[in-house]
């Protein structure tokens, strides 16, 4: 699975307000909604809450994964979000979170929805990626830095 399937240029903001988990997934909800890829804002932040009870999507090393089903989707979509300051979010590690890939899968998708999550992850796991996402200007440089990683991983992948 390339990410280019479920990340597009669109679904990347820059620079997150919120510094709370529960305000990052309201503002990332309210993204997808006024971009018009979700109906039902309320809804997907509330299945998102529920998920979270069950424990933190918080990974560590300063990413997050907030993720759930919507039965409105046909097609599993993320919505990439980051903060230099950090955001409160009950991580694994403790440390506050700069990355947070919020992924919706349609409700029947269970095995492109983990797929989706292990890409997300290994995508991630590198801390040089990571600065280098961190330093990043703006929504195009981090898309450009995000597709460059992800053939990189494609490849080092196939060439095993």
């Amino acid at each position: 699975m390339r990410i280019t399937e479920i990340l597009n240029r669109e679904l990347i903001v820059a620079n997150l307000k919120a510094r709370d988990k529960r305000g990052v997934i309201e503002e990332l909800s309210e993204f997808l909604f006024r971009k018009e890829k979700i109906k039902e804002k309320d809804q997907l932040v509330n299945a998102l809450l529920e998920r979270e009870k069950l424990g933190s999507t918080g990974i560590g090393d300063n990413v997050a994964i907030p993720h759930t089903k919507q039965k409105e989707l046909q097609d599993i979509l993320a919505v990439f979000g980051r903060s230099k300051e950090g955001i409160e979010f009950d991580s694994m590690d403790g440390k506050p979170v700069q990355f947070v890939c919020l992924l919706v899968a349609p409700e029947d998708s269970v095995g492109t929805h983990l797929k989706a999550l292990a890409k997300i992850s290994r995508l991630l796991k590198s801390n040089s990626f990571r600065t280098i996402l961190l330093n990043a200007e703006n929504e195009d440089d981090i898309y450009q830095i995000i597709l460059k990683e992800d053939i990189e991983l494609e490849n080092s992948v196939e060439g095993r």
